[in-house]
């Protein structure tokens, strides 16, 4: 059956909280689903949404696969759902890394779901072949009592803190001789005979640290659980929308005074600024390279957000697409992510290559959807636990920008900082 013939149809939603725990419980079934959350934050065009079966997939690997799946996208006009990891091959992304593997996700894998659900404006949307029945079996869907996490061995970082505080030294050596001027640097927390309820640990993760662009994905036997502030790309028509972050602090206050005073603190922080405007003077000049002459502009720059747990500057690039640009194009200019990367990115990335342990699979890479009209939104993968369910191996990544301006102390700190709600969750504090 075409995608133009599956029907669609629209139910009432009292309570987005509630109906949200009943679909995270219905996509248990599937060994293939994509579940995107904004955890009540306006960013995004949907409350969450959540596409579940395969009636299509591609796997991509290099720009025969991209141009591949620009046919598929531009041919077919469905739902498309998926992820490409850090290592793509889209231009500038440059070969794959050699280095150890942690979750084995393939390099992007995109499918069109037999079944889409999402909630918007009050209302529960259905996308499938049988709506009805599928609402039928969301109000039917009963409390699933979790399994508790279980870890064989304590979570343990990829390097000592000793080993990070001299590779942070040797990346200031190469911005003293110009090699680049920022790189992220990030780092590997695992362990092995770990046991979790993937469902449940995303639940209580969204729930101490919802963040806008949250979501759990299940690809057979991998799982992300995914806790993301950050938006990578977004396409509305033929506007292109970036939001790079850089900067962060704890968000340690609770009454209105002290939150402003550590607004106030970040705002002014000349290290997290220079960071900042780095990313987005790359984010200007990769949007340039597939937007209108004159049409890149900053719409924001320095934004101070404030999430459960931290506060983060964020600043806003948009452009207008140029017209003819595909799927391929985007990429090619624009991932992997700046704000994962460094300036300039090709030097950083290669420096990436050499001083990571591991892989970064889809860690940094991006998670989101495409709709059937072509708009799309994607998020970076960042604040996440990558679990490969039959190998029992259980993944978090974290990093952070580094300058010439650069404490490797406290970028170590910022390191543990960003994978404290991971790690609250873990142990089964949160």
């Amino acid at each position: 059956m075409d995608s133009e013939l599956i029907a669609g149809q629209s139910f009432p939603l009292d309570d987005t909280v509630f109906i949200k725990t009943k679909v995270l419980n219905w996509l248990r079934r599937f060994n293939t689903f994509c579940f995107l959350d904004s955890c009540e934050f306006p960013d995004g065009d949907f409350d969450f949404l959540a596409g579940a079966g395969i009636r299509r997939q591609i796997t991509l690997s290099g720009h025969e696969a991209l141009e591949r799946f620009d046919a598929l996208v531009k041919e077919k006009r469905q739902w498309l759902l998926g992820h490409w990891n850090y290592e793509l091959y889209a231009g500038t992304a440059g070969p794959a890394s050699q280095n150890e593997k942690a979750v084995d996700f393939p390099g992007g894998f995109f499918f069109e779901p037999e079944c889409v659900v999402y909630a918007t404006g009050g209302r529960l949307f259905i996308e499938g072949q049988d709506p009805a029945a599928v609402y039928k079996e969301l109000c039917c869907e009963v409390a699933i009592v979790p399994r508790p996490p279980h870890l064989q061995e304590p979570v343990r970082c990829r390097v000592t803190k000793e080993e990070y505080l001299q590779t942070i030294k040797k990346l200031q050596e190469h911005i003293h001789r110009g090699d680049c001027y920022e790189i992220n640097y990030c780092v590997e927390f695992f362990t092995e005979g770990a046991a979790i309820d993937a469902p449940d640990i995303y639940r209580r993760l969204a729930a101490h640290s919802p963040n806008p662009f949250a979501g759990l994905y299940r690809l057979h036997g991998q799982w992300l659980i995914c806790a993301s502030p950050e938006r990578f790309l977004k396409k509305k028509g033929d506007q292109l929308i970036s939001q790079p972050i850089k900067g962060t602090l704890l968000r340690s206050r609770t009454d209105a005074a002290g939150l402003q005073e550590e607004q106030a603190q970040l705002f002014q922080s000349e290290k997290d600024r220079a960071e900042n405007v780095m990313v987005v003077d790359l984010v200007r000049n990769d949007l340039s390279r597939i937007c209108s002459e004159g049409s890149v502009q900053v719409d924001e720059l320095f934004g101070i957000y404030s999430f459960a747990q931290v506060h983060q500057m964020i600043s806003t690039v948009s452009g207008t697409l140029r017209e003819g640009v595909t799927m391929a194009d985007i990429l090619d200019a624009t991932f992997p992510m700046g704000s994962m990367t460094g300036a300039p990115k090709i030097r950083v990335m290669q420096l990436i290559r050499r001083y990571e342990k591991t892989e970064r699979g889809i860690f940094s890479g991006a998670l989101g959807y495409i709709r059937p009209n072509g708009d799309f939104d994607f998020n970076v993968v960042i604040r996440s636990l990558m679990y490969n369910e039959p190998a029992a191996y259980l993944s978090y990544k974290v990093g952070s920008g580094i300058t010439i301006y650069s404490d490797p102390e406290k970028e170590w700190e910022e390191c543990l900082l960003k994978a404290k709600a991971i790690r609250a969750v873990l142990e089964g504090r949160a």
